[in-house]
């Protein structure tokens, strides 16, 4: 059994074991839940680096779902629920889930909130659903803000202003990153928002290939 193969199995475990005993408690639930869409997230990009992919985007749209079902009862700002769900579907090509997603956070007003993170999730939607004029303003907002990193603050002015090679430049930093980093979510080396953002520049477009051990393979 390969590495990617018992992660897969383990990440598919959590989630059915967390599923299989969901408290009452409402707080309690809702962290339970957040924890099963961590582990459906990661199921997915195992499968996907397995290149298994339909299996993968079952379980990146279950990661949706469950990020979804988890935020009502979700403390204020908890914005990577919404960006996680979006990320999702995005990497699972589910656009229209995506949509529906991104129309959540911006309905819960990402665009107005303090934190970095929260503009994040709102450029994030303002992308996906085509706005690229309100997102290019947004981004902009994301310079420099500690919790952002650069790479991702360059590539998202990038999809906004269609430009593919500031786009390449900055996406392939921010590979570099995920290479670089010593800890991931869920103990999954996989560059999630490089993913995403890929789906977002092939929808403007914006086509090349990128090669790293954080990527699944080509074809």
């Amino acid at each position: 059994m390969s590495d990617w193969d018992e992660r897969a199995r383990r990440a598919q475990e959590r989630y059915e074991d967390g599923a299989s005993r969901l408290p009452e408690n409402r707080d309690e639930r809702q962290r339970q839940l957040t924890r099963m869409g961590n582990a459906a997230w990661a199921a997915g990009l195992s499968l996907l680096m397995l290149g298994r992919r339909d299996e993968a985007e079952l379980w990146l749209v279950r990661a949706a779902e469950t990020y979804r079902e988890s935020w009502p009862d979700a403390p204020p700002g908890s914005w990577g629920r919404p960006i996680g769900a979006m990320k999702s579907r995005l990497i699972a090509r589910d656009l229209s889930g995506a949509e529906e997603d991104a129309r959540w956070a911006l309905g819960a007003r990402a665009a107005d909130a303090e934190s970095p993170i929260g503009r994040y999730a709102a450029v994030l939607a303002e992308l996906v659903l085509g706005d690229d004029d309100r997102a290019a303003v947004l981004a902009q907002t994301l310079v420099a803000a500690d919790s952002i990193p650069p790479a991702v603050a360059d590539s998202l002015i990038a999809l906004a202003a269609r430009d593919a090679s500031a786009y390449e430049s900055a996406i392939r930093a921010l590979v570099a990153d995920f290479e670089s980093r010593a800890e991931y979510l869920e103990d999954v080396p996989v560059a999630d928002t490089v993913l995403a953002f890929q789906e977002l520049a092939r929808r403007r477009w914006i086509i090349f290939e990128l090669a790293s051990p954080v990527l699944p393979r080509r074809g």
